[in-house]
């Protein structure tokens, strides 16, 4: 298990070497120099010239491109070029809302997906299923977007029940001080985290719901859930304990790669709700074309995709004892 999990972060060098030429690569096909956004239209040609020569940007794409990675081998993912400030210092200042809101949103998600997904494939065929499947077609066809504002104008706007914009306290922070005797704090965090989180997790639920009915149903079918209704188990211990628990392998692959997703749903999400996380950072980086800041989030984003994922497949073991990584 040791050896395997070693390899799995071997891994992340060579994938973290190719996210960066990538990114590097389209933001110099993309039209735009950072130098005329910052000084502006009326800077002129010698102005331009002589801050392009500071940042170090009129040497060559290639050297640029070793230079970065000579830096990112001491550990220095650069300087951002519009905050004057360090790449990683930037992003840990926003990494931590966005953990927050992706991890409660997968959380959320894989809870109504299984929860969807086990009611329909128990009822299928019934009132019950084609409802449940009905909202899950809606889930997938929504874009996160669209439904976030439609969940601001329902929730905030007509309604005045949740905010509408901002983070409140973080919710370790406002779960601690619930804990002490200032349960305030926490209402007012999980209000403000309610709808991006909702608006995040809505599209992954639908997912996970029709592929654990799908699961289900196969599962339901096989003779081992014949015979543990032969032996007199209850319906209940029947579907958790033997169906449902050899219906999660697939899922468990989903909801890793759900957890992606999230991520990539998140920099729209961020942007409508003021969420103050990467995401509404990656669009400001975008539009100025920032390129030491926006290597910077792709190589986070990359690093925490391939960690959950490793998580998801030492779940597996976990699930399934016949499963042996090695």
């Amino acid at each position: 298990m040791i050896a395997y999990i070693l390899r799995r972060l071997l891994l992340l060098i060579p994938m973290a070497i190719g996210m960066v030429v990538v990114t590097f690569a389209l933001l110099l096909i993309i039209p735009g120099d950072p130098v005329a956004v910052l000084l502006g239209q009326e800077a002129t040609p010698d102005a331009i010239a002589l801050l392009r020569a500071n940042l170090g940007l009129d040497a060559p794409w290639y050297l640029r491109l070793w230079n970065y990675f000579v830096a990112l081998a001491h550990g220095d993912m650069g300087q951002s070029i519009f905050q004057n400030q360090s790449v990683a210092s930037i992003i840990g200042g926003r990494l931590a809302a966005t953990i927050e809101l992706a991890v409660v949103s997968l959380l959320l998600a894989t809870i109504l997906g299984l929860l969807l997904g086990v009611i329909s494939a128990i009822w299928q065929g019934s009132i019950i299923d084609t409802g449940t499947m009905l909202l899950a077609q809606i889930g997938v066809s929504m874009p996160v977007y669209w439904l976030g504002l439609l969940l601001m104008l329902l929730f905030a706007v007509n309604l005045g029940w949740l905010p509408a914009i901002g983070r409140g306290e973080p919710l370790m922070s406002a779960i601690g001080m619930a804990l002490t005797g200032n349960p305030q704090v926490l209402v007012k965090s999980l209000s403000h985290m309610a709808l991006p989180a909702l608006a995040l997790a809505a599209n992954s639920a639908a997912v996970i719901s029709r592929l654990v009915r799908a699961s289900m149903l196969e599962i339901l079918r096989e003779d081992f859930v014949r015979t543990a209704y032969a032996k007199g188990l209850r319906r209940p211990r029947v579907i958790i304990r033997h169906a449902l628990r050899n219906a999660l392998l697939p899922v468990l692959s989903v909801i890793g790669l759900r957890f992606g997703a999230l991520l990539g749903g998140a920099v729209l999400t961020e942007t409508i709700f003021a969420w103050p996380g990467l995401g509404q950072l990656t669009i400001s980086a975008i539009s100025q074309r920032d390129l030491p800041l926006i290597q910077g989030i792709v190589l986070t984003f990359a690093i925490i995709f391939a960690l959950v994922n490793l998580i998801v497949d030492l779940l597996y073991a976990a699930v399934d004892p016949r499963i042996r990584l090695g």
